[in-house]
């Protein structure tokens, strides 16, 4: 990989990221003459029976102190700036606490469950689905093939609700929502480690059994084709061992299209996991996610989606400098003729 390369890649990825910031910005404000912001706090001040003159008061204390009052230009400028440092103002729902605050409260929850799920079921899913379309891996693994099927076809949500109702309200092993218990004190103990990983059991394995028959009904489609080619048949012409011919010439050429695949997912974890973390009540980023939208917090909606759109950029970026060292026929430069 050469210097050039990475500073092209990292230019692309900053473009996007710098496109995304831009339309969170114009989006909401084209949609409607007036600052969403002062929209939401119209609206809330007559849910709670403040008389006009009051609420236009509020209105331009709000636009005065977050220089809501300057031009368009100058409030873009203000946001990139802000976008910059991760500031994304004050939660209306939340006031005074700021964007970046509920949203480094929740992530942690969303990428420490989900984000090691999904990276579990796909190290799993891809070896079962490798060995699925592997002639000489033991026969008795064809029969994994019908699970993998219904498991790749099963929505998260869905089978959360079947995990919930079955363990947490009939047989009553897990708790039916929540991180951890109610009026236990947060802290690096065993004790609150342990009650964590209790309630993270049950959206964790909806997760990874949706996971796993995805990821391995994937592999088992690019082994098919892999197996096909003309370099398997030469390592078996050559005498290689079938353990050898598996994980360097089948698994290692096929493997690119689904870590390709896996970073576009870690991307969408966050977004994908919103109705399983709302299912189980689980504190994560889907959760606050809903409850900005329900609550209509504009500054707090923006910060989750430019995080989201940050975390797939970035993982987008890695995979593209890592895809060379996967498969050494991926050059960084166009050849010379």
């Amino acid at each position: 990989m050469t210097l050039a390369y990475f500073i092209k890649r990292l230019i692309y990825c900053a473009l996007v990221v710098f496109g995304a910031a831009t339309l969170i910005f114009f989006l909401p404000r084209l949609a409607s003459e007036r600052n969403p912001i002062v929209e939401r706090m119209g609206q809330t001040a007559a849910a709670a029976g403040i008389l006009t003159e009051g609420v236009e008061e509020m209105q331009k204390a709000w636009e005065a102190k977050f220089g809501l009052e300057k031009p368009l230009w100058q409030q873009y400028l203000y946001y990139l700036y802000d976008v910059l440092h991760l500031d994304f103002g004050y939660s209306l729902a939340y006031f005074p606490a700021k964007v970046k605050d509920q949203i480094a409260g929740a992530l942690p929850w969303t990428i420490g469950l989900f984000g090691v799920a999904t990276i579990i079921a796909f190290l799993l899913g891809s070896l079962s689905g490798a060995l699925l379309a592997w002639p000489r891996a033991p026969k008795c693994l064809q029969y994994l093939l019908p699970l993998v099927l219904t498991l790749s076809a099963v929505p998260y949500y869905l089978l959360g609700l079947v995990l919930l109702f079955l363990f947490a309200f009939t047989i009553r092993w897990f708790p039916l929502s929540g991180g951890y218990s109610i009026g236990v004190i947060p802290e690096l103990s065993f004790d609150f480690i342990w009650d964590v990983l209790h309630h993270s059991l049950l959206p964790g394995i909806a997760m990874f059994l949706t996971g796993v028959g995805f990821w391995a009904l994937q592999m088992r489609g690019l082994m098919v084709l892999g197996l096909e080619e003309n370099y398997i048949t030469f390592a078996e012409a050559k005498g290689l061992k079938g353990r050898r011919i598996f994980f360097r010439y089948a698994v290692r050429n096929v493997l690119l299209p689904q870590v390709t695949a896996l970073a576009i997912a870690l991307g969408q974890v966050i977004s994908g996991a919103i109705l399983v973390e709302v299912v189980f009540g689980y504190p994560g980023l889907g959760t606050l996610l809903l409850k900005a939208v329900s609550g209509f917090d504009y500054n707090l909606i923006s910060g989750i989606v430019f995080i989201i759109i940050l975390i797939i950029a970035i993982s987008t970026l890695i995979v593209d400098l890592i895809c060379p060292l996967l498969d050494p026929r991926i050059t960084h430069h166009r050849g010379t003729k």
